[in-house]
């Protein structure tokens, strides 16, 4: 899919605040397929590099797949409010730490989470929760969402019904969130994706430099 016509425009040095994009839904309905293409959209948004205190597998850097710390390491993070949100996953921590989102924000970039409602939910509540944008991706069906799972050709039979029963309970959450989109075709969510994402750039609140620019204008003579 092309959509040259709609690319984004580069906004001069510090004239937009940057914003936190979520992308939550349940296994299957293309939250990851949907960040591949919008970051395909525009590389100069951030994705969200988190911690964790598994071990590094073969080919992974530190940095670009995870941050690697220890638990010990990792907890200090949380106690000093270092994390915008975390958990616990099968024995490892994971986490995403503030200080870089907070860096992307002030050069104007986004920063893109594909995480779950419940680590949406500590991201909306954290002190960055007001720079937040959520977006809720619908099957457009259980029957698809299976078939899609299935198509995969990854997974179990066990593994596939646990994923159908926890996705019950992710779409549950779909009023927290911004925005819900029902992902029928993947290049009709794309657009709207990046419709959600281009409105909301352009948000009074997230252009510090507007005030000063009106404050010019009314001087004019």
């Amino acid at each position: 899919m092309t959509l040259d016509s709609h690319k984004p425009q580069t906004a001069p040095e510090g004239r937009r605040k940057g914003l936190l994009l979520i992308l939550s839904s349940p296994s299957g309905a293309g939250k990851s397929t949907l960040s591949r293409r919008l970051m395909d959209w525009d590389p100069s948004l951030r994705f969200s590099v988190s911690a964790t205190t598994r071990a590094p597998r073969p080919g992974e850097v530190e940095g670009r797949e995870y941050f690697f710390r220890s638990r010990e390491q990792f907890q200090t993070m949380v106690a000093e409010g270092q994390m915008l949100e975390h958990a616990e996953v099968f024995g490892n921590l994971y986490g995403s730490p503030r200080g870089p989102v907070e860096a992307a924000m002030a050069e104007g970039r986004d920063t893109l989470f594909d995480v779950d409602w419940q680590g949406g939910q500590q991201i909306r509540s954290s002190a960055l929760g007001r720079d937040v944008v959520s977006v809720f991706i619908l099957p457009p069906s259980l029957a698809e969402l299976e078939r899609r799972l299935r198509g995969r050709a990854q997974d179990s039979d066990e593994v596939i019904s646990a994923r159908m029963a926890k996705s019950r309970d992710e779409i549950s959450h779909w009023a927290e969130y911004d925005y819900v989109l029902v992902n029928r075709d993947l290049d009709t969510a794309e657009r709207q994706l990046i419709g959600i994402l281009q409105a909301e750039r352009e948000r009074r609140d997230r252009q510090p430099w507007l005030g000063g620019f009106v404050r010019d204008l009314m001087t004019e003579t």
